[in-house]
């Protein structure tokens, strides 16, 4: 049986999780939802809280993963990014910067990590 969208995107996510460990990133959340939006990992590194969207394609058509995170996907991720920090002020000292992990092919013995720092800004509201 092939694997769901929901294993992939599980998986994606685990490898994503431990790229980051691996680059010394403190991995602080993940899957931090709320009804504005959902946060897929939240990490700190020097100073910087990290939110960082996960993506994963099996191809790059339209766009591949990085341009699937359009303007409306940013917009929910800087929300549920302005909820963590009011629900955690200790978070609030830090610098925040909105960052994309594009994993490709997570199922296969060796998939690659695409790792997007500064993807995007968040706009004022």
């Amino acid at each position: 049986m092939p694997a769901s969208r929901q294993d992939i995107g599980r998986r994606a996510e685990e490898l994503a999780a431990q790229f980051l460990r691996d680059q010394g990133l403190e991995i602080l959340a993940r899957n931090y939802r709320r009804r504005l939006g959902e946060l897929d990992i939240v990490a700190r590194s020097a100073g910087v809280l990290v939110v960082a969207e996960v993506r994963s394609r099996a191809s790059a058509a339209f766009g591949g993963a990085a341009a699937s995170v359009g303007w409306r996907k940013r917009q929910r991720i800087t929300r549920a990014a302005s909820a963590l920090l009011q629900q955690h002020p200790e978070f609030a000292r830090l610098a925040v910067r909105f960052d994309v992990l594009i994993v490709s092919e997570p199922l296969s013995p060796s998939p690659g990590i695409e790792w997007l720092r500064h993807a995007f800004e968040a706009r004022a509201q």
